[in-house]
């Protein structure tokens, strides 16, 4: 499985890296949503993480982009990765596009299991993740 994860923290990406090597995925980075967009011309994703705020474009733009495009991978399952708290906030979300939110600090059974649900979704329920 190929992840993408957008984010800006070394640190975050880092330890997100670790937890998908247990489950046999690869991940690729992106420091920008800028970068991440031009991975996703380049490559394809099974699954794409974004942070929320990101200095330049955040992560719900980065979404709208996405969404936007007239391509199979504008339907890559989108997981938002935050620290932020706002109550309205999973809303917001997936209002924009984002198939699912998790919080930081990421928990390694969170992120599997925000993963199996959003991978679940688009194969009508037959996606497993470890």
């Amino acid at each position: 499985m190929n992840v993408l994860f957008i984010e800006d923290d070394r640190m975050n990406r880092r330890v997100v890296n670790d937890m998908l090597d247990v489950a046999g995925a690869t991940m690729v980075e992106a420091e920008s949503a800028e970068d991440g967009l031009k991975l996703i011309d380049e490559q394809d994703f099974q699954v794409v993480l974004i942070d929320l705020r990101m200095p330049g474009m955040d992560g719900i733009t980065a979404v709208h982009h996405i969404r936007a495009r007239t391509d199979a991978k504008a339907q890559v399952p989108i997981i938002i990765v935050t620290a932020d708290a706002a109550i309205d906030l999973r809303e917001r979300c997936l209002a924009a596009g984002a198939d699912d939110v998790i919080f930081k600090p990421v928990a390694m059974d969170d992120l599997f299991e925000a993963m199996g649900r959003v991978l679940a979704k688009g194969s009508g329920g037959d996606a497993m993740i470890v």
